[in-house]
């Protein structure tokens, strides 16, 4: 059965790994790769990723993406949504806090920043707007 948009939201505003896809041309398949992202219903999804990675890339040259989140209990229920980019900037330490404290246990999110902060590449912030959404609880099987 199809979420009611209040559900869907609310659902990817929860903190799921995402399978993100963006097109890789056409003589591939789409690239898709686990992220964290952030949601607050209504809003814009925000993704970072390495500002020279193959998602940057991909995603800059297709000017949209995909996640789809999903769960198994106590139903088997998932969400999918595409948009636009909406904007792209470089990341400030203060995302890099949010989207880790989303994820980690309190006590992990400040070494993980840090460590994340002074070692990984250089990182970029997209703000995708959902235009499309596909969503379902299968209920319990």
């Amino acid at each position: 059965m199809a979420l009611s948009r209040t559900e869907r939201e609310q659902f990817l505003a929860e903190p799921h790994i995402a399978a993100l896809s963006v097109s890789a041309g056409d003589d591939r398949a789409p690239l898709t790769v686990p992220i964290w992202y952030e949601y607050s219903p209504g809003g814009d999804i925000w993704i970072m990723t390495g500002r020279d990675s193959r998602k940057a890339e991909l995603i800059a040259a297709a000017g949209r993406f995909s996640l789809m989140v999903d769960r198994v209990e106590p139903t088997i229920r998932y969400v999918s949504v595409e948009g636009p980019v909406v904007s792209v900037a470089p990341a400030v330490r203060e995302q890099l806090e949010s989207i880790s404290a989303r994820y980690l246990p309190a006590e992990k999110v400040d070494g993980y920043v840090e460590d994340a902060w002074k070692n990984h590449r250089e990182q970029v912030v997209f703000h995708m707007r959902p235009t499309r959404w596909v969503s379902s609880d299968l209920g319990q099987v």
